[in-house]
């Protein structure tokens, strides 16, 4: 079932915040939308080049290596890394059913500093937590896998997207790692079929995960649509 809303259809009918109902529901979505996801996957594929300058310094003069590192950290904190959120903002889109276009990736840029901020607070979070024996950077990824969908989607600042993120994954932890963890054999199969293959499984992934936050986060607060900032 769907229902107009604000001029899209959105996706009125259950989805239960599980593993195979998500990969399931990611799937469809996917096979209805392929064009657009496509586009915003080599997009997103391609914004990652001019980040190669973090891992070239050792392999040229290092008056260049300077400058290329200084350039390639300077796009990742201001452009990259705010843009992977509003990717994953239009893949969130997509999860509800709305209509979904290449410039939603820039929705990221009405809470900019918030993304940033976030980007780099969770970033830091899970190292921390890596290097304590590991398991606790596994932990705190779960626990604040949401944090990209409600600074983008709700507009929240990083502390209480921070706490939102932590308080909507009580009871579903493992099932974001779940997800996680069966995008590893997407991503191989992917591998398998080269190019085009990784491309499709980015997106099943990507879709996989937005369709849990959203199936979370309608049955959290049943006012959650209305509740979305704009």
């Amino acid at each position: 079932m769907t229902q107009q809303m604000n001029g899209e259809q959105r996706l009125e009918s259950p989805l239960s915040p599980g593993v195979l109902s998500c990969y399931s529901h990611a799937w469809n979505i996917m096979r209805e939308k392929f064009l657009e996801f496509f586009v915003i996957t080599v997009i997103a594929i391609a914004l990652t080049l001019p980040t190669a300058g973090l891992s070239l310094k050792d392999e040229i003069p290092p008056f260049f290596a300077m400058q290329l590192f200084s350039f390639s950290l300077l796009y990742t904190l201001v452009l990259f890394w705010p843009l992977e959120y509003g990717i994953d903002f239009a893949f969130l889109k997509g999860a509800r059913g709305e209509d979904v276009k290449v410039n939603d990736i820039f929705e990221v840029f009405k809470n900019y500093l918030n993304a940033v901020l976030a980007h780099f607070i969770v970033g830091a979070i899970i190292g921390i937590g890596i290097l304590c024996c590991f398991v606790p950077g596994i932990v705190f990824a779960c626990k604040l896998a949401f944090v990209p969908y409600l600074v983008v989607d709700r507009k929240m600042d990083v502390i209480n997207a921070l706490k939102e993120s932590w308080r909507l994954t009580t009871g579903h932890s493992m099932t974001v790692f779940l997800i996680g963890l069966v995008s590893v054999p997407i991503f191989i199969a992917g591998l398998m079929i080269c190019f085009v293959g990784v491309i499709i499984s980015a997106m099943w992934v990507e879709l996989a995960f937005a369709s849990l936050y959203w199936s979370v986060a309608r049955s959290a607060e049943p006012g959650y649509a209305n509740n979305r900032k704009v």
